[in-house]
């Protein structure tokens, strides 16, 4: 009998997984259900290198093919203990252009007891497209997905994604036709890309990086700018900074650099035929930036089966809404906070952009998160749990924004106790933004303890040059001088009178 959700997962039913037979691994990751921002429950991969000689052989390679198998039996078995409820199949470029893909399919399936859908370069170019719209906020560019076998090119605007293309410039198979010569790589690569032609309506646009060698790039990158975040997901690379690094990786032994200790040992020896290929893309394609995506594939294959009014959650919001439910003291009076904050902005008259608004939003949902912690700790455990959470559909600024608010919401508004590497990475104006919010924070709190039903009765808003807090008369002892202090913090951050009004 399947054992009821664990406390500390959402009831969304059975866990679904996604087994992606890839030309350089071979990757299992079971996801707690089928939602709109799906968490994994559980990811393990196996670098067996299946394609690592399909360009020059045409074959798989026995060894890595049995590396595989043993791979799929053992994931078979981990999907059994978790009980999971879907499990999906998919194999890529290695599988389909082996002479004995074929053969290495049907032994595949018998070791992971599940059928296994070969993907067309054409519909991996367009899963992979999904993922991005899946986890990005209204994406609009290319979307590059590098595996070992081949690269797959999609252009994208918002949910619409367009007719995708391969080339066989994998990481894998430039190695094996450059035969290791970095001179003849590039190449290849730009021979290749020359014709590729959703590049030809890049400029301007971003590119979204999906796939492993380019995410080791971005996080060898990331290490050695001594990047606040280590969230590969939305880290954005600018074009002509980009350029100087890759040029860097493509002629250095990888193993010299300072940060390569941030890469894993199976994917180095790769790494200088993903700069090549990204190089080559930023020169055919000139993007206004490289964006680096956690999702793709697998990503895809669960959004293409959500009904349309799920895709069209924000996922940011889907996933805010998920931690509020499994931490929060009382998750309605967060969602209470989204209106009760509503109203005080607009009085204020602020040029809040839409954007903005949305981060706000979510920062609600996510403000009481850290209240198990000790009391001492609650504003650095909800910064760091915020910063580092699997969230999609944020960039890095916009998570450095809901890590401070909440952090602020504990701490007090000075930037003492921050690190000024992720003030840095806010900016400005969203940091000024923090500040105001989590002084809002400040005021719902001691008035509402975090219960639902009390905000609705406590408007608090801008008017005649000052912030007016009105309470009712039933509440009116809570007017005490901890609740007018933060009544007059946050008038005086936005240069008006406090008042506390009974009403």
């Amino acid at each position: 009998m399947l054992p009821d959700a664990a406390p500390g997962r959402l009831k969304v039913g059975r866990p679904v997984a996604v087994i992606d037979i890839g030309s350089n691994s071979v990757r299992l990751v079971a996801y707690e259900g089928l939602t709109r921002s799906p968490v994994p429950l559980y990811n393990e991969k196996v670098m067996c290198g299946l394609g690592r000689d399909v360009a020059t052989t045409g074959r798989l390679d026995e060894e890595a093919v049995q590396r595989a198998l043993k791979a799929l039996a053992r994931y078979r078995v981990l999907c059994e203990t978790m009980h999971v409820g879907d499990v999906s199949v998919v194999a890529t470029a290695a599988a389909r252009d082996a002479s004995n893909g074929q053969a290495f399919l049907q032994a595949a399936a018998d070791a992971c007891g599940y059928p296994i859908e070969l993907l067309p370069g054409a519909r991996e170019a367009q899963l992979a497209a999904l993922g991005v719209v899946s986890g990005f906020h209204q994406p609009d560019g290319v979307v590059g997905d590098l595996g070992g076998g081949s690269l797959e090119l999609t252009e994208i605007a918002g949910s619409e994604v367009g007719p995708g293309i391969t080339l066989q410039i994998g990481v894998l198979a430039l190695q094996a036709l450059s035969g290791g010569s970095v001179k003849k790589a590039q190449r290849i690569a730009r021979e290749a890309l020359e014709r590729a032609r959703p590049l030809g309506r890049l400029k301007g646009r971003t590119f979204y990086a999906v796939g492993g060698t380019w995410r080791a790039l971005a996080r060898l990158h990331l290490t050695a700018r001594n990047h606040p975040l280590r969230v590969m997901h939305g880290y954005v690379l600018d074009p002509k900074e980009g350029l100087d690094f890759l040029r860097l990786v493509e002629r250095e032994d990888a193993r010299s650099l300072k940060s390569i200790e941030a890469v894993t040992e199976a994917r180095r020896p790769l790494l200088a035929y993903g700069a090549i290929v990204l190089d080559e893309i930023i020169r055919a394609g000139d993007p206004k930036e490289i964006v680096v995506s956690a999702v793709g594939v697998r990503e895809g294959l669960l959004y293409e089966r959500l009904a349309p009014e799920a895709k069209a959650i924000d996922p940011l919001l889907a996933a805010a809404d998920e931690f509020n439910l499994l931490r929060s003291r009382s998750p309605q009076h967060c969602e209470e906070l989204r209106p009760w904050s509503d109203r005080f902005f607009d009085s204020l008259g602020l040029d809040e952009t839409v954007a903005e608004r949305r981060l706000r939003h979510a920062a609600c949902l996510l403000a009481d998160i850290g209240w198990r912690a000790h009391p001492d700790y609650r504003g650095e455990q909800s910064l760091n749990l915020i910063a580092y959470a699997g969230f999609v559909g944020i960039d890095h600024p916009g998570r450095a924004y809901l890590a401070l608010s909440v952090f602020f919401r504990h701490e007090g508004l000075s930037l003492d106790k921050v690190s000024p590497l992720l003030v840095k990475l806010a900016g400005a104006r969203l940091l000024e933004r923090a500040r105001l919010l989590s002084a809002l924070m400040r005021v719902a709190y001691p008035v509402s303890v975090a219960m639902e039903g009390v905000l609705p009765r406590v408007p608090l808003i801008a008017r005649g040059g000052e912030v007016v807090l009105q309470l009712p008369h039933s509440m009116a002892a809570l007017a005490n001088e901890r609740l007018t202090s933060r009544v007059r913090q946050l008038a005086k951050l936005v240069g008006l009178d406090p008042k506390i009004e009974i009403v």
